[in-house]
């Protein structure tokens, strides 16, 4: 195992967070708040911590998987306790469990909330908060492999362990440009974003705000009521938006380089739109009545469709209150989630229509042994690891879901919450039902509970593996026997001299 390369790595992430920290210092300073000093502290140990981490740089850069998988989750881990120390320090969060909570959420994406009361928090806070989203939308070790270059296959494996999707490739033969390319897709897709809520009369400092919480599909508000009382206008720009940032972000490059034939071979993209209004049409059948105007019921339906299927979280309505159909069409979503090379969480809509294939290809051999059918997707040959990928996937998701769920419930959390609320977690999402439903929040949830949370929030950040290979202990057990095993050589060179 490369050490040194994986402690290089963190040491660089807590510099890039160092960094990042210090624009909520100058929040502070424009609109005169205290609790600023607490970002600079961190900031500055932070950096500090980093720098002598990173002062030299390892003879082997080129490490694999394994190590890939674990610098991923340790710098999510790493992160997430770095991020949360203004929350805790300052008091505005004065539990640590809570304030890693909420800063987990953020980081993942996740937009599940402790707080009752959003608005109490300082103008720094609550930009932190959201810009927690947009570090981890696209994902911060990818920010690194645009500032960083690595040689060999390392960049992939670190990818690969971060990336949404059972599959990542490059745009162009460089990974370092291919990590330019999406930040930069990102970026620009986030100024047009706050143009045009500026454009809606919304302030700069909320605009700002939920343009980081929209482009990381977060969902982290600076109002109480989430989006419910803005206007039409805004409510409309972020369903668009929200949806964009769900589509594979490979669809924005075919399409700003005009590949026309590559995009419209998308068969994720045409089944993510499907599937978005499919939804719209179902729930806006079976809640016709529940408000009198169509074209209200068409933007709330819209909104929540977009919101649950992207895993953003935002809410204009307590969808907990619409019939049976529709809450289960909502959890329908929960579940699939939005694109591969998204900001979205979820399973993807890549492994569902993966999945679907298979099945269908299981069942053909029943009737026809004899045929030999490939599964496709774009057009190409899916091969059988991939497959299986999917399929192991699908299986470690199942056990993780029902095991939290057990472990909620045990713990006096009723089974529609219990469930709902591992959904909303895992998936990145943040609200469930019943309990954690769209009006509430988890500060009714007990330590372990939040424990649990915090674990499903990652496992489903990083799609599971990295983090059960963090905590696998074969991973480390080569490094605990050559620990070992120097020490005996040193024990030995002692009784001999």
């Amino acid at each position: 195992m490369n050490k040194s390369m994986i402690a290089y790595i963190l040491g660089w992430i807590m510099k890039l967070e160092g960094l990042f920290m210090l624009i909520p210092v100058l929040v502070a300073l424009i609109y005169r708040e205290h609790n600023g000093v607490w970002f600079a502290i961190v900031a500055v140990c932070a950096l500090v911590f980093g720098a002598v981490v990173t002062h030299k740089k390892p003879e082997s850069n080129v490490f694999y998987m394994r190590e890939g998988c674990i610098a991923t989750a340790m710098s999510w881990f790493i992160m997430s306790v770095i991020g949360c120390l203004p929350f805790f320090l300052s008091g505005e969060i004065p539990s640590f469990t809570d304030a890693l909570f909420e800063t987990v959420s953020g980081f993942t994406t996740t937009g599940s909330t402790i707080l009752s009361d959003v608005e109490s928090l300082s103008y720094c806070m609550l930009f932190w908060r959201s810009f927690t989203h947009w570090i981890g939308g696209m994902g911060v070790l990818v920010f690194l492999l645009a500032v960083i270059q690595m040689t060999g296959g390392s960049n992939m494996n670190l990818l690969r362990a971060e990336s949404p999707g059972p599959a990542v490739g490059k745009l162009v033969p460089r990974m370092m440009h291919t990590a330019r390319i999406l930040y930069a897709i990102y970026l620009g897709m986030t100024v047009i974003l706050f143009v045009l809520l500026v454009c809606g009369k919304m302030s700069v400092f909320e605009s700002l705000t939920t343009a980081f919480s929209t482009a990381g599909t977060g969902g982290f508000g600076i109002r109480n009521d989430s989006l419910a009382s803005c206007s039409p206008y805004i409510q409309w720009i972020v369903t668009i938006f929200m949806i964009l940032f769900g589509v594979n972000f490979n669809a924005f490059y075919f399409l700003l380089l005009r590949k026309w034939k590559q995009l419209f071979h998308m068969e994720e993209v045409w089944a993510y739109f499907g599937v978005i209004v499919a939804a719209i049409l179902i729930i806006m059948t079976n809640t016709y009545g529940w408000v009198g105007n169509v074209m209200e019921n068409l933007r709330n339906t819209s909104f929540q469709v977009g919101s649950i299927i992207t895993t953003t979280g935002f809410m204009t309505v307590d969808f907990d209150q619409w019939p049976s159909l529709s809450r289960y069409v909502m959890l329908f979503l929960m579940m699939i989630g939005a694109c591969a090379g998204s900001t979205g969480g979820g399973m993807k809509v890549s492994r569902f229509l993966l999945s679907v294939k298979s099945a269908l290809r299981e069942l053909n051999s029943y009737l026809f042994p004899k045929s030999i059918k490939k599964i496709k997707m774009d057009g190409k040959t899916v091969d059988e690891e991939a497959i299986r990928g999917i399929n192991v996937y699908f299986t470690a998701y199942m056990l993780l879901v029902i095991l939290s769920t057990f472990l909620v419930c045990i713990d006096g959390t009723d089974l529609v919450s219990g469930f709902s609320s591992v959904l909303g977690t895992f998936n990145n999402i943040g609200p469930g039902l019943a309990k954690y439903g769209p009006a509430c929040n988890f500060g009714v949830a007990s330590t372990f509970s939040k424990c649990v949370y915090i674990f499903d929030m990652l496992a489903g950040r990083l799609e599971i593996f990295p983090v059960l290979i963090l905590l696998y202990p074969p991973s480390w057990r080569g490094l605990l026997k050559r620990r070992i095993k120097r020490k005996k050589n040193s024990r030995t060179n002692i009784s001999v001299s």
